[in-house]
């Protein structure tokens, strides 16, 4: 007995996209003076010559709704259009408790989609693909996904605590993609993703949630901002599992699209230490002009792929063609590869 074939997907791709960045920055020297730490440092071991800081109007999801409206005009596409929006905000946003989806919906006027928010830390962009490209194969009404939302994590760091210095690099920033079903470019291949909850502890606000609630006493001290509670077992555990988790998931993208990791012509990477950067890039096989370094930038979280193709585009480092794997990590800890064949 034969067993009946199965109709095949629906194609999803890319139709818009774009970031938001704000007009302020702190320089390298004012990180140097916030943190104590040489400024040589910060521009060759860090990796920031500056950073973009939030306007006094540049909050989470007013620049998710401003990245949102850029990307849906490059794309042609009406707010009244939108299906369903997908926020990828961060939890640390305009009032604690609001859905940020819906906000961004009011923002932008998108009357007839309905709308629904995301957490994975800066990896909540690649779930967001995973997440969107599912929807717009399965269910027939659902025609554009927007994924948008806005970053300002930076604002829970203090530069004079030693344990949270990987995060210095945390600045402000917003993104969007515009997803199409049988769409006839830049498709969505697949991706791949890990989450391991030994870290789940080790980095998070100390008071403002149920365990420890915000009270006067504590309001605007240490316990309300950003700190790793496990220094010495984070770095371990990082140390075994941090770049083979990493390589595993771009591995993993890339064989979702019927293609190696030798096959990359493009990576849209997180911002992390240039060491490490230029280490991934190496065991890939590619060359440095096959990716964008976000030295002027910092780490807008999840938004860093959306900035990095956005770069390499305006470059012209990403071609026709061309396989492009969005890739990032975040604290709790999370690992996410995206892959698209562009053009």
């Amino acid at each position: 007995m034969f067993a009946a074939s199965q109709p095949a997907l629906p194609r999803v791709g890319v139709i818009g996209l774009a970031t938001y960045v704000p007009t302020p920055r702190m320089s390298s020297a004012e990180l140097a003076a916030a943190t104590g730490i040489a400024e040589d440092v910060i521009v060759h071991k860090f990796g920031i010559r500056q950073k973009p800081m939030p306007g006094p109007d540049d909050h989470p999801c007013a620049m998710g709704a401003k990245a949102a409206q850029t990307a849906l005009a490059r794309a042609g596409v009406d707010p009244l259009e939108v299906d369903v929006i997908i926020s990828i905000s961060e939890e640390h946003k305009e009032r604690p408790l609001m859905v940020s989806g819906i906000k961004i919906q009011q923002l932008i006027g998108a009357r007839n989609a309905w709308a629904i928010d995301i957490a994975q830390r800066c990896c909540t962009t690649i779930a967001g693909l995973t997440l969107a490209r599912a929807l717009l194969q399965t269910d027939p009404r659902v025609k554009t996904v927007l994924l948008a939302g806005g970053y300002r994590n930076g604002d829970l760091i203090d530069y004079r605590n030693p344990r949270v210095s990987f995060m210095y690099a945390l600045a402000a920033g917003g993104g969007a993609l515009v997803l199409r079903r049988d769409a006839e470019r830049n498709l969505l291949l697949g991706g791949a993703h890990i989450s391991d909850g030994d870290f789940a502890d080790d980095v998070s606000c100390a008071a403002g949630g149920t365990m420890q609630p915000v009270t006067p006493a504590l309001a605007g001290t240490a316990a309300t901002m950003l700190d790793v509670h496990d220094v010495e077992g984070m770095k371990a555990r990082l140390g075994e599992r941090s770049h083979r988790n990493f390589m595993q998931v771009i591995a993993e993208a890339a064989r979702a699209a019927g293609a190696t990791p030798r096959d990359l012509g493009y990576l849209a990477i997180l911002h992390m230490k240039p060491s490490a950067h230029q280490a991934v890039l190496a065991e890939l096989g590619l060359p440095l002009e096959r990716s964008t370094y976000l030295a002027d930038y910092g780490h807008l979280g999840q938004f860093d792929p959306i900035l990095s193709l956005e770069l390499g585009l305006a470059a012209g480092r990403v071609r026709a063609g061309d396989l492009v794997v969005m890739a990032s990590a975040g604290v709790s800890y999370a690992w996410g590869a995206y892959a698209l064949r562009w053009g």
